[in-house]
């Protein structure tokens, strides 16, 4: 679509030099979203295989716990679990990934999961509550890896959008107006030409009747 402006030498360098700027924005930004896609691929990757050896290690500890609720009365279950000192802070830090910040967790942990005594409980819920807690770094791991995948997923979003406007609004509007305003000037020189050599007509007839 041709841009509203009027066909004079200004404003056709002024549309040269913006498109330059335009073309150049616009390889800069794809270069962008290619490096963008390919770290969301890594992230995808990372994720998917974390995500199965966590459902996996998750699986086991709940099939702990199912022996060691059928061997134990529900009640000692829920002293046991009530009987945890183990706390987790989480903090966070952000690390700079193509202009974009990109959170880095980091826990600190006190206590410990385990506050019972062994009398009254079975060792499958030992084993299960071991398991979950060496599962606790590698669930926030993942979560890191999420966001981070989540804010990559939003960022080349916005970058596609800005791409396709450079690619297929802008960029063919200012070639389009360019060619539009060289069209006009080549015939107001044609114009221009065609009086000049009428006035030279005239002047020519005057002086030859004089």
């Amino acid at each position: 679509m041709k841009l509203d402006i009027p066909p004079t030498r200004m404003q056709l360098l002024r549309l040269k030099r913006r498109g330059t700027i335009a073309r150049r924005g616009h390889k800069l930004l794809k270069d962008k979203q290619d490096e963008l896609m390919r770290r969301i691929l890594e992230l995808v990757g990372k994720i998917r295989d974390s995500r199965l050896k966590i459902e996996q290690e998750l699986k086991s500890a709940f099939s702990y716990f199912y022996f060691a609720s059928s061997k134990q009365s529900p009640k000692a279950t829920d002293e046991a679990l009530l009987a945890t000192t183990k706390a987790i802070d989480v903090d966070y830090t952000t690390e700079r990934i193509l202009n974009l910040k990109i959170p880095k967790f980091k826990q600190t942990i006190s206590g410990g999961l385990i506050g019972y005594g062994f009398m009254t409980t079975s060792g499958d819920l030992d084993l299960a509550l071991l398991k979950i807690d060496q599962l606790i770094s590698r669930l926030l791991e993942l979560a890191e890896l999420e966001k981070a995948l989540e804010l990559l997923a939003t960022e080349i979003e916005k970058t596609r959008r800005r791409v396709n406007a450079l690619e297929y609004i802008l960029i063919p509007s200012i070639d389009e107006t360019i060619k539009f305003i060289k069209l006009k000037m080549s015939e107001m020189e044609r114009g221009d030409l065609t009086r000049l050599m009428r006035v030279k007509e005239i002047v020519r007839g005057n002086k030859e009747v004089s």
